[in-house]
């Protein structure tokens, strides 16, 4: 029977969350796992630090190719081709192989999920272009509550008996699959939803020098900077949260992989200041939302002597909704100062910025927490977030 009208315009939105996902279930399952990859491995975290770093860069480096062939070859053919690449990585690592080789499948994984973010707000914004910041806060929900899933799926497979050597393998293989899946279904269902085809030839003509020269308007030079300093951030304290809250704190491993997952159960957040940055502007839900967040992992760095499971969970909860609640925002944002005819590449080339600050992060923290301590690097996190919040700030007065 055929869907009505009214729901089925929604597909395009339902499968491109879903692709989006997956990537992140796939990303998020290797922070839980680092104490039983160091187990398995018998390696530093510094290795795995390093080895989520070339995860990360590879993502981060996928961003702009992905939106220039986006621009010229279509969205939908990028983010299939990523779709399939992911699923390739993921049960790579079903089988018992060295270190050397997780470490490449993560690489591999990384390229391919680099290619969903940055083309999927461009498609998404063509497909929706009333209601861009609500889709985008759909979108971005979808991901986050990957983050939610990741560490309770964690908890299920290491519990379970061993079918691939190691019973944390069963994750990636049944992730791969139904990675491989949606790409197929994303294929077929979504090209009918997109308004026009951008490979008609209209955007051939654009020369690279078009995304350089996007960096000579301030407000987008600043932005960028303050999205910059908040990956590094984000992606640094969600690399090594749950390490961090069990050597820190009194919390044992199960309660800081339980707010681990609290950081991405609050991610519902994405559809409300969405849908608000379409009511009252975007400048000020990001700096709420940055503001939030700041707050929240300040407090996750300096109460962690003396805080106890509900305060330091309260702390992640406010984190989890400023910059979750940022994230779509900030695509939205972006759609508004940037050319249509390079919107694909243009986001590939802020996201290439924030993704390569991002990828550093983990490398950065696993560096500091043996060289100095856990809380000299999460007091960088918090000074970075600071940072990206008072540029925000900056920007919406003067736009006032």
């Amino acid at each position: 029977m055929k869907a009505p009208g009214r729901f089925a315009r929604f597909d395009a939105l339902a499968l491109t969350a879903t692709v989006w996902f997956l990537g992140k279930f796939l990303r998020y399952a290797f922070p839980p796992l680092f104490g039983r990859l160091q187990d398995t491995y018998g390696v530093s975290r510094t290795a795995l630090g390093t080895a989520f770093t070339g995860f990360m860069l590879v993502y981060a480096a996928m961003q702009f190719p992905s939106g220039y062939l986006a621009d010229r070859l279509g969205s939908v053919r990028v983010i299939t081709v990523g779709g399939l690449v992911t699923a390739a990585g993921a049960l790579v690592l079903v089988v018992d192989l060295p270190f050397a080789v997780l470490a490449g499948a993560m690489v591999v994984m990384g390229a391919g999920t680099g290619t969903y973010k940055t083309v999927a707000v461009e498609l998404l914004s063509r497909v929706y272009p009333a209601r861009t910041g609500r889709a985008l806060g759909v979108f971005d929900t979808f991901g986050s509550l990957a983050g939610a899933a990741a560490p309770a799926v964690v908890v299920v497979t290491v519990a379970a008996p061993p079918v691939f050597g190691a019973s944390w393998r069963t994750l990636f293989l049944l992730g791969g699959l139904a990675a491989a899946a949606v790409a197929v279904a994303f294929a077929v269902r979504v090209p009918r939803r997109v308004p026009e085809d951008p490979t008609d030839g209209t955007h051939s003509a654009v020369a690279l020098d078009e995304y350089r020269r996007l960096f000579r308007r301030w407000r987008f030079t600043v932005f960028v900077a303050a999205t910059v300093l908040f990956s590094f951030a984000y992606n640094g304290a969600i690399a090594f949260l749950p390490l961090y809250l069990t050597s820190e704190t009194s919390l044992s491993a199960a309660t800081a992989n339980l707010l681990f997952g609290a950081l991405f159960a609050v991610s519902l957040v994405q559809v409300v200041t969405g849908d608000a940055s379409d009511r009252v502007g975007t400048l000020p839900v990001l700096a709420v939302t940055l503001g939030a967040a700041t707050a929240g992992l300040g407090a996750v760095r300096f109460l962690s002597a003396t805080g106890g499971p509900v305060v330091l969970g309260a702390a992640v909860v406010v984190l989890g909704l400023g910059a979750h609640g940022y994230r779509p925002v900030r695509g939205a944002y972006l759609m508004t100062v940037v050319p249509d005819a390079v919107a694909g590449g243009s986001l590939g080339v802020v996201r290439t910025l924030l993704m390569g600050a991002g990828a550093v992060a983990p490398a950065v923290v696993g560096y500091l927490s043996e060289t100095a301590t856990f809380g000299v690097a999460f007091g960088l996190l918090a000074v970075a977030l600071a940072g990206a919040t008072g540029l925000v700030v900056a920007l919406w007065a003067l736009d006032r």
